[in-house]
């Protein structure tokens, strides 16, 4: 359950967070959201995936962590073991809202019922004078690129429909001790159609920047290897 409110320097003066990494602080998760802009900074680490939307009318970028639900194999104690977290992860408790009277204003929310919220321990995010604390201000700059970047995935997503280069990935892992994870739900991109688009489409695909996110999303479909091998020594197997 969540408990969203706006931001305030009044409301949360003595507001700290728990920074650390953990399962018990949300980050037990299997895959997390991703806007394009992110996609050279994750491709390094983790497979960028698409899944359809519940009335299946569009595609939702996701960084994999795992095979199962709650499965997060970048999580070691406390610590997360990649050098990029993705900002909708990075970000927590804080949000994006928007105010009720100025639909293009944007507010900070934080979710009040998140275990980062800490009991006179954590970082601070305003100092005595109800000023931003280094940490906060870090933040914000997240919380605005997240933003600016969800803004500008929709053109990107919706050239991937129109040029058809998504294609349902089902991905069936066998470990070394003979049990097996199907992976299902997900789509990819299309090597092939990508590769037999007509020169005009790949120039405008360029053009309008959509080209290297559609390479580093192919790209990071090598760290599916690694993933099963952090599947396989976590059940001690390798």
């Amino acid at each position: 359950m969540t408990d969203h409110a706006i931001l305030s320097a009044d409301t949360h003066r003595t507001l700290r967070i728990r920074a650390e990494r953990g399962a018990a602080y949300g980050d037990g998760v299997m895959a997390a959201l991703l806007v394009p802009d992110e996609f050279r900074q994750v491709q390094a680490h983790y497979p960028i995936l698409f899944r359809a939307t519940p009335e299946r009318d569009a595609f939702t970028p996701l960084a994999l962590f795992g095979f199962e639900n709650g499965e997060n194999l970048f999580l070691e104690g406390g610590r997360w073991e990649a050098r990029y977290i993705p900002l909708s992860i990075d970000i927590q408790p804080f949000l994006i809202g928007r105010s009720s009277n100025d639909p293009d204003a944007r507010q900070v929310h934080i979710d009040q019922a998140s275990a980062r919220i800490a009991d006179g321990e954590g970082v601070r995010v305003f100092d005595d004078n109800g000023q931003p604390t280094p940490y906060f201000e870090a933040i914000v700059q997240r919380l605005r690129a997240l933003d600016t970047g969800y803004q500008a995935s929709s053109a990107f997503l919706d050239a991937l429909r129109r040029y058809d280069l998504l294609e349902p990935l089902n991905l069936d892992i066998t470990l070394k001790d003979g049990s097996t994870h199907r992976l299902v739900g997900f789509h990819a991109i299309n090597e092939e159609k990508l590769r037999a688009l007509d020169g005009a489409i790949v120039a405008e695909l360029h053009a309008e920047g959509h080209l290297m996110p559609i390479f580093m999303a192919l790209a990071s479909l090598a760290n599916i290897g690694e993933l099963v091998d952090r599947k396989q020594k976590r059940m001690g197997l390798g």
